[in-house]
């Protein structure tokens, strides 16, 4: 990869063909191990309206979607397409009131390994428990915070016993009281 005067060449490692485009249209990400160069395309604003567009309404019809961003039916579509096929738009899903579900007690659970030269396999051990809605790998004290919905604080007690059963670690549980906001879309 070589930069110069506002411009980015990169050399296709497939194809080994070069091609030049602007800096503010592709940038260079290398692995923390260097051995690998990975190329991430940014979105234009037309692109970036359009995500907006779909993170607010996800249910919107390409017609809705050409209108609110001044495309056609069919560029609105191919570019709906190709976000989707760059990964930027990872799929479409409903967003459910937990409480109506029964749900209504959210926790955070921190976990920490209790043998540290055990195997970091904790996400694959806890995957199967359905009450984890997710699970993040963090920098700090314990090595993962994971994010759980059950009905109530027996429900809780026994999540809490089964994710130190099977994976072996110690947990710190902070329970939330109210949630003012979540699932903001990332600004765009």
């Amino acid at each position: 990869v070589t930069a110069s005067a506002g411009s980015i060449t990169s050399r296709s490692i497939s194809t080994g063909t070069t091609r030049a485009s602007s800096a503010s249209t592709v940038r260079a990400a290398i692995s923390a191990n260097c051995e690998s160069v990975v190329f991430v395309e940014q979105l234009d604003a037309v692109d970036r309206r359009l995500v907006r567009e779909l993170t607010a309404d996800g249910r919107a019809s390409y017609t809705d979607l050409a209108v609110r961003v001044g495309l056609s039916v069919s560029a609105a579509h191919q570019r709906v397409r190709r976000l989707e096929q760059r990964g930027v738009i990872r799929g479409y899903s409903a967003r459910i009131d937990p409480d109506l579900l029964g749900l209504p007690l959210t926790a955070f659970v921190s976990v920490k390994p209790i043998d540290a030269a055990q195997p970091d396999d904790v996400p694959d051990r806890l995957a199967g428990l359905t009450a984890i809605e997710a699970c993040h790998s963090v920098a700090g004290d314990e090595s993962y915070i994971l994010k759980a919905r059950v009905e109530g604080p027996g429900a809780l007690e026994a999540l809490l016993q089964e994710i130190r059963s099977r994976a072996n670690v110690s947990t710190r549980t902070t329970v939330v009281l109210s949630t003012p906001y979540e699932d903001r879309p990332p600004p765009v």
